[in-house]
């Protein structure tokens, strides 16, 4: 028997301060042998028809990649199999179609197998459960723009009480250790992959870097306070592996998706990562790590500049985390309302017909895999 594959998780979208905010081309890259655009509503079986096939292939020893959903993070939006096959749930608000039709991908729907006439006794409610389920994440995002406004506020006050030449020497001395022994290759361009470590979801802010970084050796974690310069350095390593010619994973901030959180450089066995707060990184569940190196950013801070801000800095910490828990809120009842839409699909189902249909794409996967 075939030892079981790995598996990495990741998220390819987001709610964000800027709405929902989509990495879904970065999913699988043009090597794809075959990509599955799975179709179909709430509780028609998108996620467990994916699910079943990554565990299946897991255990025959492929290694799987699963991208959950930030709006349900049980649910997956997503599965890779060894790199060169990707199933994708194509529906809203991530809507997906083929971009290679037959050539490289295909649209699997699952309404073939739905009862039409069933379905259109809940016409209404439906349509009524789906602009509900709109205005909740409408306010949701409205709530998230308003904690952005209040962290822009926030790093306002640590950014003025920074010393940039010591955060400059901090950067400097992390760079020159990573790249120290590097030679540069430029036999092809670096690959650059976007994705989500981490997703503010229905039961708060989740995070799979335990996960992501099961083959990294060497860890570097900055701490600091916001604005303190964290997504800087990540940037400017990220930056200085492109110019080497190294291939980069990515992770932005699920919060603000102009942000870095994490960069992984494969080839060196490397990542940089911000691990200051609401990241909880947990180093335990690393069992790869030779190495973690430690850079606090709040060094850098001339506390005689900060303390004139303090009441400042405890309100707006304080009003952050208020409307951070109001979207949180709003996307969680966006979540139970979206379920109940799931009761009206489900017994509709031939759910019979749609593991036939199942077992058929895994048939076909292994030939994928083969050639």
């Amino acid at each position: 028997m075939a030892a079981q594959g790995r598996l990495r998780e990741m998220f390819p979208g987001g709610n964000t301060t800027q709405g929902f905010y989509s990495f879904y081309d970065y999913i699988i890259g043009p090597e794809a042998r075959r990509i599955f655009v799975i179709k179909g509503g709430p509780g028609v079986g998108k996620s467990t028809f994916m699910k079943k096939v990554g565990k299946e292939f897991q255990e025959q020893g492929f290694d799987i990649e699963f991208h959950w959903c930030s709006s349900d993070n049980n649910s997956l939006d997503g599965v890779v199999i060894d790199g060169k096959v990707a199933l994708i749930d194509g529906t809203a608000p991530h809507i997906v179609d083929p971009i290679y039709p037959g050539a490289v991908d295909e649209i699997i729907h699952l309404g073939d197998h739905w009862n039409e006439e069933l379905m259109r006794k809940h016409k209404d409610q439906v349509m009524e459960i789906n602009r509900r389920v709109g205005r909740l994440f409408d306010i949701a995002y409205r709530s998230l723009v308003e904690a952005k406004v209040i962290h822009d506020e926030l790093e306002s006050y640590i950014t003025e009480s920074m010393m940039f030449n010591q955060v400059n020497l901090y950067s400097n001395e992390l760079i020159n250790e990573i790249f120290f022994k590097c030679t540069p290759s430029y036999g092809k361009p670096a690959k650059v992959r976007k994705m989500f470590g981490s997703a503010i979801t229905p039961n708060g802010l989740v995070n799979t870097f335990a996960s992501l970084l099961q083959d990294v050796q060497n860890l570097y974690v900055l701490q600091g306070e916001p604005g303190s310069g964290k997504s800087s350095i990540i940037s400017r390593v990220a930056t200085t592996a492109n110019v080497y010619g190294l291939d980069t994973e990515q992770y932005y901030c699920p919060f603000d998706p102009k942000k870095l959180d994490c960069v992984i450089i494969p080839g060196l066995q490397t990542a940089v990562i911000n691990s200051a707060p609401p990241l909880d990184l947990d180093l335990t569940r690393i069992a790869s790590l030779d190495s973690v190196r430690f850079f606090n950013l709040n060094h850098c801070i001339d506390k005689k500049t900060l303390q004139q801000y303090r009441a400042e800095v405890k309100e707006a910490k304080e009003r952050y985390e208020k409307a951070l828990n109001r979207a949180i809120k709003y996307i969680n009842l966006a979540k139970k309302a979206h379920d109940k839409l799931e009761e009206f699909y489900i017994p509709a189902m031939n759910f019979e017909a749609i593991e036939k249909r199942r077992q058929k794409v895994v048939a076909r996967i292994e030939g994928y895999l083969k050639n």
